[in-house]
């Protein structure tokens, strides 16, 4: 009777574990919406406002603390410590910081990939994470302040892991575990009170680095208009903003001597495909590694290795037919543009087709703002944000005018060199290709490019993450995520023989 008795009093709290231990994220997000207020009532927050005090506990240092967004993914957050001042934010094209010692800045690499996807964290919280091809899974449990909580990860397309820690009694958020560069920002919730119908913390314990703050907030406000302005680069009192559409057209006449110094290089590019997966792990899926060079203007790509190992001897011998097709089509394309340069008008203009796509050119569509100059790589840099031009005209427009005129984003320019330094854009709407029929490209589309300097007279790739998501035939859908990785810059002449591509070195 005592064993029916232990086992009557011991199944049921087994049983009560089991049930708590396979709650899925999905059962745990459900919850967390429902006390934080309903999802409906949490997506009609379209901006919010908050305001308070936040104190260094270290010193105690202290001071005003203000935080606001406002849709899609608009944020600024801003405080001062006894007079120091430390501020960032996130335009919808670009993320910056300032503070009273280092200044203003544009942020870059990990750090602008890591603030880009807290923007929109901010914004939507996990509400539409689906939309935006994230994942969430369960991290575990954990134990905060004495508190049971339930983990998740969201990892977001590029591979940003944002954790969440929800009470498991409550429901509620009570951490959040962000990255930021080579930091990550934890923020630890309590004192939730209740604002127009939404659950809102008002005490926050946040840990940056080093340091550790208290911020007790006093205002709390929901969908009041926010200009877009509040979140673009403060302007600085007598600093010179440079002349973008002047130095684009200096970029333009400085192509060709671009094109001639292209010419004596040579290069390695490894193409990595990732995938993320069901468990939210961004993985390596296949590689291929070629070597690039130019010939007379023209790339010549030449592929060497497959997942990391060296192509066989059959694989290679077809390589190299392939380059030697390659420069037989290049010395036609030549011959064409020279009878096309023959035949032009009589007032001079060339042909359309003889026409170089210069980056003046493909920012005309676009509207430019946020002027300001920087450091960038120990270089001057002048540095501008661009988005699609409402004004321009598009029924006339080029194919690929048509394209960049719907991205938004920003560049960076090295003053002196007259090149692009960096650029980040990303898919502004939707991109159709043969009225949507052939292919849609979705808006959200991203592409980042990082470029270094090479033996100080020109700009070259090292690093480029694209990341986007097309429908083909109006059926089937595809997920790009893609690094390339650019190195090994080796300068010399070009020369085909015996459909080779042979290097000689310069004198």
């Amino acid at each position: 009777m005592k064993r029916s008795l232990f086992l009557i009093i011991l199944i049921p709290t087994f049983l009560c574990v089991a049930n708590v231990a396979a709650q899925s994220p999905s059962k745990i997000l459900k919850q967390a919406n429902k006390v934080l207020g309903g999802e409906k009532v949490l997506q009609t927050v379209q901006s919010w406002q908050k305001a308070g005090k936040i104190t260094r506990l270290k010193d105690n240092a202290s001071g005003s603390f203000q935080m606001q967004t406002a849709q899609p993914n608009f944020y600024n957050s801003r405080f001062d410590l006894n007079g120091f001042e430390t501020e960032v934010g996130y335009n919808g094209k670009s993320g910056w910081m300032r503070d009273s010692r280092d200044g203003l800045r544009t942020l870059t690499g990990e750090a602008s990939r890591d603030f880009a996807a807290e923007a929109n964290f901010r914004n939507a919280r996990w509400l539409d994470y689906k939309k935006k091809k994230a994942k969430i899974t369960s991290g575990g449990k954990a134990n905060l302040n004495g508190n049971a909580a339930n983990v998740l990860t969201l990892t977001t397309a590029k591979g940003v892991l944002i954790k969440m820690y929800f009470d498991q009694t409550t429901g509620l958020l009570i951490r959040e575990e962000i990255p930021a560069g080579d930091l990550i920002k934890t923020f630890d919730y309590s004192d939730y009170q209740a604002v127009n119908g939404v659950n809102e913390p008002f005490t926050i314990n946040a840990k940056i680095g080093e340091d550790a703050y208290e911020i007790k907030l006093d205002q709390v406000t929901h969908n009041q208009t926010i200009a877009k302005e509040n979140f673009d680069f403060p302007k600085i009192s007598g600093e010179p903003l440079p002349d973008i559409p002047r130095l684009l057209m200096e970029l333009q006449k400085n192509e060709d001597k671009i094109d001639e110094i292209l010419e004596d290089y040579s290069y390695t590019q490894k193409s990595i495909k990732r995938e993320l997966g069901k468990d939210g792990v961004l993985r390596e899926t296949e590689s291929e590694t070629f070597q690039l060079s130019f010939y007379k203007g023209n790339r010549i790509r030449r592929l060497i290795e497959k997942n990391g190992k060296p192509l066989s001897e059959k694989e290679q011998t077809d390589e190299d037919k392939n380059v030697q097709k390659r420069v037989a089509e290049i010395e036609r394309e030549i011959a064409k543009k020279e009878a096309r340069t023959v035949s032009q008008s009589a007032n001079g203009t060339p042909d359309e087709n003889n026409q170089r796509i210069s980056t003046a050119e493909v920012l005309r569509a676009s509207r430019l703002v946020n002027p300001r100059r920087e450091r960038f790589r120990g270089r001057d840099v002048v540095v501008f944000d661009f988005e699609p031009n409402p004004a321009f005209d598009f029924r006339r427009a080029k194919s690929f005018l048509k394209f960049f005129g719907k991205t938004a984003g920003v560049m960076w320019i090295d003053e002196q060199d007259k090149q692009v330094a960096r650029l980040e854009a990303f898919l502004f709407d939707d991109f159709k290709i043969g009225g949507g029929f052939l292919a849609n490209l979705k808006k959200g589309a991203s592409f980042a490019l990082e470029q270094e300097r090479v033996n100080d007279e020109i700009w070259l790739p090292s690093v480029a993450d694209i990341n986007l998501s097309v429908k083909v035939l109006l059926v089937k859908g595809i997920n790009v995520n893609q690094i390339l990785k650019s190195y090994n810059y080796r300068k010399f002449k070009t020369e085909v023989k015996d459909s080779k591509v042979d290097e000689i070195k310069n004198p």
